[in-house]
């Protein structure tokens, strides 16, 4: 769940439940940092309110697993070098983002440490309840993780699918050593 499903009814939707991927708000260092380095100095380009909202922080978790694959790949294959797509696909499959580093990088609270490999894209399987209060979303549960015994078999179907579909061919262990 994310504002746009709840904001335009408000009050209307207060106790409205959903699973989130990562928190939102703006008490995690890395909310307060874009506030007081960017917007305070007026160089947002976006609405000041929407920062820290759930699709805001989906977004900077983005950025931030796109710039750590970045730079885990330049520690293979050349500190502050441009790197090839396949490069950062490299850095991308082999993330490694434990709690220390998240805290490390104002994301403490934000989402669950996560581990990336060639064979295994799926990286964090946890989720956590939060409820509208009719103005904002607040955590509700402690993280969950999913069953992998359920959910392994129901991905690698679906990739199956996909691969045949496309007439791709599946990476083997071989491929992930490149």
């Amino acid at each position: 769940g994310a504002e746009p499903d709840t904001k335009d009814v408000g009050a209307n939707a207060k106790g409205y439940n959903a699973l989130a991927l990562n928190t939102s708000g703006t008490q995690p260092k890395v909310i307060q940092d874009i506030l007081k380095t960017v917007h305070d100095k007026g160089q947002g380009t976006g609405p000041k309110d929407e920062v820290g909202s759930v699709l805001y922080t989906r977004g900077v978790i983005i950025q931030m697993l796109t710039i750590e694959a970045v730079k885990r790949a330049q520690e293979r294959f050349g500190k502050g070098k441009v790197m090839t797509g396949e490069q950062v696909r490299w850095g991308m499959e082999n993330l490694a983002l434990d709690q220390k580093k998240l805290d490390a990088l104002g994301f403490s609270g934000v989402m669950r440490p996560v581990s990336t490999s060639c064979q295994d894209h799926m990286g964090s399987t946890w989720a956590r309840v939060h409820t509208w209060d009719g103005a904002k979303w607040g955590d509700m549960s402690d993280w969950y993780q999913a069953d992998e015994q359920i959910i392994k078999p129901m991905v690698k179907a679906a990739g199956d699918k996909y691969a045949g579909e496309k007439k791709l061919t599946r990476r083997d262990a071989a491929d992930c050593q490149s």
